[in-house]
Parts: C-alpha cells; sequence; structure tokens
C-alpha cells in the first residue's frame, strides 16, 4: 500500500464520527487527518481550512458535501493530490428556476428545525431519507447519526447550507483529474443517486465506479468494511505521480 496519507472530508453536518468505522477496518500504515471546517460558509473557505491542516500530499477522500469540498481542493492545490476519491456526492450547481428554489425551501425548512429544536431534533427528519430503509431500525447507525448532528450548532447547519446553494459547477475539475481516481455510492443513495456516480467515473480517465449493495447515503457508517476494502483498493494505485489538472 503506498504510504500516502489519507485527507477525509466529512459532509454536511458530519465529523471523524462519519469515517471512524472505516478508518478502523483500513490496513494500518499511512494514516488519516480528518478535516475540520469550523464555521466556514463557502466550499472554497471549507477547502482552505482542510488544506492548512493537511499534509504536503495526501490521498483525498470526501463524502457527500465533502466531495465537492474535495474538488475545490483538487481545483486550488492539484500538485498535493495523490488520489481523488469521491463518495455519495455530487459536481452539479444548483439548479435554475424551480428546482433551485424547491432545494433551498427545504434546505431552509430544515434549518428552521434545528433553530427551533435543535440539531439532534433535526436531523432525526433527516436521517429518514439518507440511509437504507433496512436501516432505520439499527438504533446504533442512527444513534451515531444523530450523535453526531447534536455535536454541531445550527449556525453551522446554517453556514453550510449558504456553501451548499452556492456550489459551482465542478464538471471541469472532473475533466481535468489524472490522479488514481474512486466514485463510490450506496446503490439505493436516494439524495445523490448512481446514476450520478457513473456520470462523474465516466468524466474522469481511469475513475473506478463502486456501487455498494443495501445501502444509502452514509455509506461511510452503513457499510464501513466495504468502503474501507475499496478505499484500499484505490490507495494501493497511488504512486508517486501527483495530480494534475490538464
Amino acid at each position: 500500500m503506498s504510504e500516502v496519507p489519507f485527507l477525509l472530508l466529512p459532509g454536511l453536518m458530519c465529523d471523524r464520527a462519519a469515517w471512524s468505522d472505516a478508518i478502523a477496518a483500513l490496513p494500518a500504515g499511512p494514516g488519516a487527518v480528518v478535516a475540520d471546517y469550523g464555521e466556514a460558509d463557502s466550499l472554497a473557505a471549507m477547502a482552505g481550512r482542510a488544506l492548512a491542516a493537511a499534509p504536503p500530499r495526501f490521498a483525498a477522500a470526501g463524502h457527500s458535501m465533502g466531495g465537492r469540498v474535495a474538488l475545490e481542493i483538487f481545483r486550488r492545490a492539484p500538485e498535493r493530490v495523490a488520489g481523488l476519491a469521491l463518495l455519495d456526492t455530487n459536481y452539479t450547481p444548483r439548479a435554475a428556476g424551480e428546482a433551485g428554489a424547491r432545494e433551498e425551501r427545504e434546505r431552509m425548512a430544515l434549518l428552521a428545525i434545528a433553530r427551533r429544536s435543535g440539531t439532534r431534533a433535526m436531523a432525526e427528519s433527516w436521517v429518514k431519507g439518507m440511509v437504507h430503509p433496512s436501516r432505520l431500525a439499527d438504533a446504533a447507525l442512527i444513534g451515531a447519526i444523530l450523535d453526531m448532528f447534536a455535536r454541531k450548532s445550527a449556525d453551522v447547519f446554517a453556514a453550510q447550507i449558504r456553501a451548499l446553494l452556492a456550489r459551482p459547477d465542478a464538471a471541469p475539475l472532473l475533466a481535468a483529474v489524472r490522479c488514481p481516481a474512486l466514485v463510490l455510492c450506496g446503490r439505493e443513495d436516494s439524495w445523490a443517486p448512481a446514476a450520478r456516480h457513473e456520470e462523474m467515473a465516466a468524466m474522469i480517465a481511469g475513475g473506478e465506479l463502486v456501487l455498494v449493495g443495501q445501502c444509502g447515503h452514509m455509506a461511510p457508517m452503513e457499510r464501513p468494511r466495504e468502503v474501507a476494502a475499496a478505499l484500499a483498493r484505490w490507495h494501493a494505485r497511488i504512486g508517486a505521480r501527483p495530480a494534475a489538472a490538464a
């Protein structure tokens, strides 16, 4: 396995707990840094914070919003990115017209719950569409997700919503990736569907697509062993050649 360390980028309202089971299942060796975005309210600011805490060269793996941060890191510092893994994420900007307005209304409705009743209460609503239906009765999994959200404030949620609503089109970045790349999602991810990941993998030269069965949007927590196995295979492909924009 390559000795290049991992830089793991959590998704919306997530922290190290989103990656902890997957990290535990990885082979020992390169180590992992998990980014903390603080109260950054743009993908660029999140990428800046992650880069400031990252080793000189790393294998960047981002889940959900973290996948968008990973692409922003590649935009800013491609020479530091030895490999890129995009999990349960997307690359398109917010849609124009009514579709984009609907997304904003839905996100703001969740923010209203968080401000009124707390982020854990918000997550109780949010999580219903984010894990495989068969896992909704898994008290350990759901409890870990709710606890993770409860560690973040409504102000952090608001900042991350602003970042996502202002997200850029990352398609040009996907076409520029020349390092080993993994695109992975839960086969039943209803938020970032498999078809979108197929598109992303096709846009990256040599991109590997992995679909994890019986899994929703929270793949690193729902299926950590399968995610770790895919990450280990991807990481083993990383050599000495740095990424470079075309």
